[in-house]
């Protein structure tokens, strides 16, 4: 692979913002969850503007409504450790029933639950759900190692192993002709399936103490990764297969994890090494991280995040106990 690097030179992290931007730049809204220390992660925007969310530590999903700010839960059974949810048109809810090896389907209109058992017991713990633009499911399987995919009319389950021994599939994206690309957070590797052969291929990154965890995909069709190991943000462009790097404002402490990109083709990603977590910015237009906000219940750990474009939205889960908010807007002076 012809792969070219470079590190942009950001060298002081003082500098990394321009000194006019106000560290409290986006408005960021929480609430708190009525359910104590449950994990409230992976929010999902449905069309009528309610947002889904999972409780990883107490097993459930709930629906949240922005206008009346009243929660609704779902129980899914005892030991399932929901991980992530997303909801279809007709308002079924899928989830990743992480620690019994299944994906849910919820129907909220009686609470009843359908269990997809993956058809390998080594795909123990289905990890993040992605719709293609068919509406069926791709997913990844992080301590089994695999790449999956789950057609939604006849729910059958296909499975691609992962070459790499420990690689940990976690974040997955679509581009634009619904080939998912996958941070393997466990090696200094993305991957990516072929959606007509299922082959998979990994794609090294230039340094290999990085570890990848969540992605994005930008209008022109760049990969974006966070590295939660060494605290830079990432582009491959599969044109080019080339890489560029920028170190983020809080350098190796930063912990990048929760990821999102905006109408705007901004990159938004949160440093939760950092107590609060930092919401920041980064512009591609500029190469320039132009905005860097603190979360005001602190955070504890922004694991995932959602962009709903209609309101200009972003909205994420933390460890903080809360459900959150940021208006991202438009950049600052545009």
């Amino acid at each position: 692979m012809n792969t070219i690097s470079r590190i942009a030179a950001l060298a002081v992290v003082a500098g990394l913002l321009p000194a006019n931007l106000s560290a409290q730049d986006i408005e960021i809204n929480e609430w708190v969850v009525p359910w104590d220390e449950s994990r409230p992660r992976d929010p999902y925007v449905h069309s009528d503007g309610t947002v889904w969310f999972v409780g990883q530590r107490s097993d459930y999903a709930a629906q949240f409504n922005p206008e009346t700010k009243k929660f609704k839960r779902f129980d899914l059974g005892e030991g399932v450790g929901p991980h992530n949810l997303i909801v279809a048109p007709d308002g079924i809810v899928w989830f990743a029933g992480n620690r019994q090896g299944f994906i849910g389907k919820l129907d909220p209109s009686d609470g009843s639950i359908e269990k997809i058992q993956m058809p390998d017991p080594a795909a123990r713990d289905p990890h993040t759900l992605i719709f293609d633009s068919n509406g069926d499911i791709w997913f990844t399987v992080q301590g089994g190692g695999f790449v999956g995919h789950l057609a939604v009319d006849d729910e059958s389950v296909r499975l691609m192993k992962v070459p790499t021994a420990g690689a940990r599939p976690y974040g997955i994206v679509l581009d634009g002709t619904d080939r998912p690309w996958i941070a393997l957070f466990g090696t200094h590797k993305l991957a990516t399936v072929d959606p007509t052969t299922m082959q998979l291929r990994e794609i090294p990154l230039p340094r290999e103490e990085a570890r990848p965890r969540r992605i994005g995909l930008t209008p022109d069709q760049k990969i974006w990764y966070v590295d939660y190991a060494g605290g830079f943000l990432g582009r491959f462009d599969p044109e080019t297969e080339a890489f560029t790097e920028w170190p983020m404002p809080s350098g190796s402490s930063a912990r990048p994890y929760g990821m999102s990109v905006d109408g705007e083709g901004r990159v938004w990603f949160v440093e939760t090494g950092v107590q609060p977590n930092r919401f920041v910015g980064f512009n591609p237009a500029t190469e320039e991280f132009f905005s860097s906000t603190e979360v005001g219940s602190g955070g504890g750990t922004i694991r995932h995040m959602f962009f709903h474009a209609p309101k200009n939205e972003i909205w994420f889960g933390a460890d903080s106990n809360t459900i959150g908010r940021a208006k991202v807007g438009t950049e600052p002076g545009t």
